[in-house]
């Protein structure tokens, strides 16, 4: 680990993160595995469609488990808008689709994240708890079951379409990003650019977290 590199997330906060994305990833998968006949050979790598219902299922109550720490952990800080500046922000896409000289200074997420994040956090639970009524259709009148087949069906289209847009901009379009959610560290210069009022913000109250240096003795860096 390079020394002078700032703590961005913490053990837990990595842990919940890929906890609801790799269980997302599956859901989606074994998900498309039941709804298209073309793609039921999803089913029988796991020894058939019967099975694949029972990966799904129980994939879903540990996502439900996850999306409850992910929503209790992020809500202050991603789940509400700071205005203006957020506004600006989108007005400009925060200079990620076109060349923007100063973008707005955002915080620890800037509101692409934050929308991102209500979206997952949103059909998130609209998908477990239609889920859990396709779980038990015979528990439930029928026209509400073929309402929950509908909603799952549109949640699942609106989650598959911001868990790409996710990865590339966490990846390829806002390269230094990744290490935020792989080891928890990173450079300054990525923080001053992309989160340069979180960065003043930290450095303001003490809770700034350097490798390297001695830790702060006011709290948790990501708080």
């Amino acid at each position: 680990m390079r020394k002078g590199l700032i703590q961005a997330t913490d053990g837990f906060e990595r842990i919940v993160h890929w906890s609801l994305a790799l269980s997302c990833l599956a859901l989606c998968v074994t998900g498309l595995g039941m709804m298209f006949h073309s793609l039921n050979f999803i089913g029988e790598l796991l020894g058939g469609l019967k099975s694949l219902k029972y990966v799904h299922n129980f994939t879903g109550i540990f996502f439900g488990v996850a999306l409850y720490f992910t929503i209790r952990m992020w809500w202050k800080e991603a789940g509400i808008f700071s205005m203006p500046e957020d506004l600006e922000w989108i007005k400009c896409a925060g200079g990620y689709l076109w060349h923007v000289d100063n973008p707005p200074e955002v915080g620890k997420y800037n509101p692409g994240q934050k929308m991102f994040f209500l979206a997952v956090a949103g059909f998130g639970v609209i998908m477990f708890l239609t889920g859990l009524v396709m779980w038990f259709p015979l528990s439930f009148p029928p026209t509400i079951v073929r309402l929950m087949y509908v909603l799952h069906a549109l949640g699942f289209v609106v989650i598959f379409a911001f868990f790409f847009v996710h990865l590339y901009l966490g990846t390829v379009g806002s390269p230094g990003s990744l290490p935020a959610m792989l080891t928890g560290w990173v450079t300054r210069e990525w923080l001053k650019k992309q989160h340069p009022k979180w960065l003043k913000e930290m450095e303001h109250e003490g809770t700034l977290i350097v490798y390297g240096e001695e830790k702060p003795s006011g709290g948790h860096g990501h708080h």
